[in-house]
């Protein structure tokens, strides 16, 4: 069980999950009220907001795969909360990147 204690429940595996939800549902109500036909962006192929998502999605996984092999996961702070403190893991920056990503995606692909 020591080779897989790292996967854990932490707050940003909860804020990931609960952040994809919450955008499966508004996508989901913006298909329904706002159809959309498909549009050609950047790519020069036919893309839909699914097709965007999908785009966005596995970027952000490689951005911090990547992330995570060339820079790891230390703390880049510790807020003073507790009594030992709360630890800001450099993961954060990179699902920063990542939202930028998912934001160039959905406006130009």
């Amino acid at each position: 069980m020591e080779s897989i204690a790292w996967m854990a429940w932490t707050l940003p595996t909860a804020i990931f999950f609960a952040s994809l939800a919450c955008t499966l549902a508004v996508m989901t109500w913006l298909g329904v009220a706002y159809p959309e036909a498909e549009r050609v962006g950047v790519l020069r192929i036919p893309t839909t907001r699914g097709d965007r998502l999908f785009i966005s999605l596995i970027s952000a996984a490689v951005i911090h795969l990547l992330w995570i092999g060339l820079v790891g996961t230390d703390a880049i702070a510790t807020l003073p909360i507790g009594e030992e403190g709360f630890e800001i893991s450099s993961l954060w920056l990179a699902s920063g990147i990542s939202l930028v990503m998912a934001v160039a995606v959905f406006r130009t692909v």
